[in-house]
């Protein structure tokens, strides 16, 4: 059966083209849900008007499709609540050089 933290795993290594920063550490992902063969990914971007957004979806569903025994992904994107800095890890924030928040 595949897990969540399969898909996190996954995720961890998807990136937005014009950020050197995986998708998570960004905050882009608000959940992921498993179920028997079945994922489920709500995320965000950016900024909703977002030129990579096909191309972001569609790396996500396809990194996670290779994971054994899934068969179905659905990338949900959503803009509320709207995506801002804040929503960043403290991993993404030293990976592009921000202060730490407070």
């Amino acid at each position: 059966m595949v897990t969540e933290k399969q898909v996190m795993d996954i995720l961890f290594q998807c990136y937005d083209p014009e950020i050197p920063v995986n998708i998570v550490d960004l905050g882009l992902i608000y959940d992921v849900a498993v179920n028997d063969n079945a994922a489920v990914i709500t995320m965000t971007l950016t900024t909703p008007g977002c030129p990579m957004h096909s191309q972001i979806a569609a790396n996500v569903k396809d990194s996670i499709l290779k994971i054994p025994g899934l068969t179905t992904v659905e990338v949900k994107m959503v803009f509320d609540p709207r995506w801002n800095a804040d929503m960043i890890t403290p991993a993404g924030r030293q990976a592009l050089g921000l202060p730490d928040q407070k």
